[in-house]
């Protein structure tokens, strides 16, 4: 437990390595950026911090998070949201940045992670974020009826969403604590056949009236393994903008909505909580 001296380019930054709850979390210092971070958990990336520009968003899947939460609000109006998973509190970062006065509650189950995170990566004593160290579905039951604007989902224990969060019965808890006209989204993770995505999609459309889903073209054709963002709720969605700002991204996303999405899910039948598995696990050559 603590810290190594892997210094990079001569920066005076030094790598951090502590065991967590979850594995090997490591820190490693970004070296084109001063004050960035990218967290790792047994080597597999999970987020990236710049402390002076935490609307900065360096993961392809959190930028297009990213757009989902521009958009759910008029800008720079404060929202109310949870997140489930922590991490380096990289989204909650960015609300706090983009929506000053937002207030938040982050549900991340791995303590000793929020322990490191919050030593090593402080937070801006102005945002006004709760981070709670229990079970995300336990931690979104405490939330009141119809406060959150916003619920984000990125949940993963050793890079595979717990099947308990993948069923219709988290998504009424999802509902529940969500306002009529709010916002879920959700970072998922699947490859060829892509059987899990799309059982969530048939999920999430077993729960809400309106979904979008932003992904790289080749995942969405099942030729390799990669992030999917869910976007749902009962509101219509901003799918033009929705749809030029993934296009614009440096690595294009492509948003896939309505028959097209139907289409998509091949038949797939919502989830129960009786039938759910964890997400597939990614194959060791995504993190190579």
């Amino acid at each position: 437990m603590g810290r190594s001296r892997n210094t990079r380019r001569g920066s005076a930054a030094a790598a951090v390595e502590e065991p967590v709850d979850g594995g090997l979390a490591q820190l490693v210092p970004d070296p084109d950026r001063a004050r960035a971070w990218t967290l790792l958990i047994d080597g597999a990336p999970q987020s990236h911090v710049d402390l002076d520009d935490p609307a900065y968003l360096s993961f392809e899947y959190q930028r297009r998070l990213g757009h989902v939460i521009d958009l759910a609000a008029p800008p720079g109006k404060p929202v109310h949201a949870v997140h489930l998973g922590g991490g380096a509190l990289t989204l909650a970062r960015y609300v706090a940045a983009t929506r000053p006065r937002s207030t938040q509650q982050v549900v991340e189950r791995d303590e000793s992670l929020v322990r490191l995170v919050r030593r090593e990566l402080p937070l801006d004593p102005g945002a006004r974020i709760r981070v709670r160290a229990t079970d995300a579905r336990a931690g979104l039951a405490k939330v009141p009826d119809g406060w959150a604007d916003l619920v984000v989902a990125d949940v993963f224990s050793g890079a595979r969403t717990p099947a308990h969060l993948t069923s219709t019965e988290f998504l009424d808890e999802v509902r529940r604590a969500l306002k009529p006209s709010g916002v879920y989204t959700a970072n998922l993770a699947d490859g060829p056949p892509l059987a899990h995505l799309r059982g969530q999609i048939a999920t999430a459309a077993a729960r809400f009236a309106e979904l979008a889903l932003i992904a790289d073209a080749a995942v969405l054709r099942g030729k390799r393994f990669g992030n999917a963002v869910l976007v749902a709720s009962d509101l219509p969605l901003p799918l033009a903008e929705l749809t030029r700002r993934a296009a614009s991204d440096p690595h294009p996303g492509r948003v896939e909505h309505g028959r097209q999405l139907t289409d998509f899910t091949g038949g797939a039948v919502p989830v129960t909580d009786e039938a759910a598995v964890a997400s597939p696990a990614p194959p060791p050559s995504v993190f190579r």
